[in-house]
């Protein structure tokens, strides 16, 4: 299912104005309940403003009260073609906002403790950082490397509990995959000198059978045919007597 705009904060409107459960909330939101439960301490997005899925034409009355009647029941995001123009991709890097980026090498440095099986290709894209960045975090060469301080990039808001838990989940699955061995083992191609240097093979199991009638003796030949007319000829003498 899609996510609404503005994910966050419609979390946090349906938090503070509905009676909903966290895993509704977060089905709805796609984000993790654990983060729905951080927005209902004020732990994260304090200073967000919540959005009103109702108004953004994204939810209505009926579909909340049944949710909220029902805690099983999920909600159904309805489409809204000015909802679908804005949540087309941009291409291009991940936009930090100025107040988080000072937050970054903190959560460098908690990732890279917490969890060193992931690569830096993916902290970086986690993180929105460089692999300059990254090193000088671990190599402690950092220019705040006296003040950093291990922090969630989940709970700073620089990325999701849901991409958190994929990367570790992916980085995991790829070291138990190369610690049995069977990575790159898939079948190649031959190369052409091989198949090429085969065929010769075949053309001469071919050659060592030759033709019948290419290998008779024409001596003999003659010598068959001949005899064969003579059985002819007797047989036509003896029909006619």
């Amino acid at each position: 299912m899609t996510a609404p705009i503005m994910p966050k904060a419609t979390a946090k409107w349906l938090v503070f104005n509905t009676t909903m459960t966290f895993d509704q909330i977060a089905d709805f939101t796609q984000l993790h309940p654990l983060e729905v439960q951080s927005i209902a301490d004020d732990e994260t997005a304090q200073h967000m403003k919540p959005v009103d899925p109702v108004l953004m034409g994204q939810l209505t009355r009926e579909e909340i009260a049944k949710a909220e009647a029902d805690p099983a029941h999920r909600l159904k995001l309805l489409s809204n073609p000015l909802v679908v123009a804005l949540q087309k991709p941009r291409k291009g890097a991940r936009y930090t906002p100025v107040s988080k980026r000072l937050d970054k090498p903190d959560a460098i440095f908690w990732l890279l403790r917490n969890h060193p099986e992931l690569p830096d290709a993916v902290i970086g894209r986690l993180v929105g950082t460089t692999k300059a960045t990254i090193d000088k975090v671990r190599n402690r060469s950092h220019w705040n490397a006296a003040n950093l301080k291990a922090a969630d990039p989940v709970t700073l808001g620089l990325c999701s509990q849901i991409e958190l838990d994929q990367a570790i989940d992916k980085a995991n699955r790829e070291k138990t995959r190369a610690a049995s061995g069977t990575k790159g083992t898939r079948a190649v191609l031959r190369p052409a000198s091989e198949t090429l240097a085969e065929e010769p093979e075949e053309a001469d199991a071919f050659a060592e059978t030759p033709d019948p009638e290419e290998a008779a003796d024409p001596d003999a030949l003659a010598d068959a045919l001949e005899a064969e007319s003579v059985d002819d000829a007797d047989e036509g003498d003896d029909d006619e007597g």
